[in-house]
């Protein structure tokens, strides 16, 4: 469940007795572009009302004009204001101008302590593809074989069936191996997909496709 840093309390406080985690976005999403010390406290009342997971948006002008260093250093305080919490860093690869530099956005975001990697924030006019997916993937497994350490990915911003999906899945056990096809390596953004999954599960025990109105989250 992920929500704004001032839902984070209600979220916790409305799951209590579940496993669900609570996740939230910060540092000025989605654009990235609030004063540092407001993007690093937005990390800190997150932390502090229970959430578990924090996704941070890095500020696409690092990218746009090579400036890894300012991109690395606002990161690690990223990663040290998240404490214990796991830190998604989104890239918003809409928005990084080429190939090229979405794996050198990929590689700077894992140096400096990322635990997962994420296309976009869902805002961007193009989101996650197959295309950007597999740079990143690629950057993942670089990063592994170099620095043994494993990194997640996520796809968001686009993928709203389960065919899609599958596409995702495909990728990753091609790429990376069945290890990244579980959750604490690989997740999808699914706000837009969990109406198909709905569907496709009914269809698998009625042998008939529901409306999509007639589904829960429809």
């Amino acid at each position: 469940m992920c929500v704004y840093p001032n839902r984070v309390a209600d979220a916790v406080h409305a799951l209590q007795g579940s496993n669900i985690p609570v996740a939230s976005v910060a540092t000025g999403f989605p654009a990235g572009q609030t004063p540092l010390p407001q993007r690093i406290q937005e990390i800190e009342q997150a932390v502090e009302a229970g959430a578990k997971e924090i996704d941070v948006v890095i500020a696409r002008n690092y990218v746009l004009t090579g400036d890894w260093q300012a991109m690395y250093d606002e990161l690690q305080q990223f990663r040290k204001a998240c404490g214990d919490a796991h830190m998604k860093t989104i890239l918003a690869t809409g928005e990084l101008g080429s190939l090229k530099q979405v794996y050198q956005a990929s590689l700077v975001s894992m140096m400096a302590g990322s635990d997962f990697i994420k296309t976009s924030t869902g805002k961007e006019p193009t989101n996650a593809t197959l295309e950007v997916s597999l740079v990143m993937i690629r950057a993942l497994r670089d990063y592994l074989d170099r620095f043994g350490y494993k990194v997640g990915f996520k796809p968001a911003g686009g993928i709203s069936s389960a065919k899609q999906a599958m596409a995702w899945q495909s990728l990753m056990k091609e790429e990376l191996g069945d290890e990244w096809l579980k959750n604490d390596l690989f997740r999808i953004g699914a706000s837009s997909l969990l109406t198909d999954i709905e569907r496709q599960l009914y269809h698998y025990i009625t042998g008939h496709y529901a409306a999509k109105h007639h589904m829960p989250m429809g």
